[in-house]
């Protein structure tokens, strides 16, 4: 494909440009960026002006992860327990832990393609590299990160419908 040929170096320039502001690899926004392309391809036919394009889906791109890292929150399992009230006792927690597990898996395995296997690899208890888990279902090395953030956020649309808040702001009547 031509296109991919001339727009080759400049997605990587742009990428290498833009990726490390929004903490995102430059691999991953290019990927991301030639998915797009595809996707737009297939659909309504390649851009009249192909540079001009690619540099507003590089700069789109770079907007979505700046809005998904503001909403993202590191998971701390030191800070567990509820914001107010009682501590479980020992018991509770294990059950409460138990559910939690069960409840992440079963949404893992209703996920669409490859999603299921990749985050099952991903929870392992061995804790594998990303060349095992690679290695082990067949895909590419660089394209498990693109993969795993969007199998991620499907995951997390799927829990946020299943547990979605009453009123906003979480708050109950």
């Amino acid at each position: 494909m031509d296109l991919v040929k001339q727009l080759g170096p400049l997605l990587a320039a742009e990428a290498a440009a833009e990726a490390h502001g929004v903490g995102v690899e430059p691999a991953e926004l290019e990927q991301a960026v030639w998915l797009r392309l595809l996707e737009r391809t297939r659909d309504t036919g390649p851009p009249p002006h192909p540079a001009r394009w690619l540099r507003c889906a590089v700069r789109a791109e770079v907007r979505g992860a700046r809005r998904r890292a503001r909403r993202e929150v590191p998971y701390d399992p030191m800070a567990g327990g509820p914001p107010s009230g009682p501590e479980p006792r020992p018991a509770e927690h294990a059950v409460l832990a138990a559910e939690t597990r069960r409840t992440l898996r079963a949404a893992v395995r209703r996920l669409p393609g490859r999603c299921p296997a990749l985050l099952a690899a991903m929870l392992s208890r061995t804790d594998p590299t990303y060349r095992e888990i690679a290695g082990q279902l067949g895909m590419s090395q660089g394209s498990l990160g693109p993969v795993r953030s969007r199998c991620l956020g499907c995951l997390r649309r799927m829990l946020t419908a299943e547990v979605a808040a009453p009123e906003p702001w979480g708050k109950e009547r």
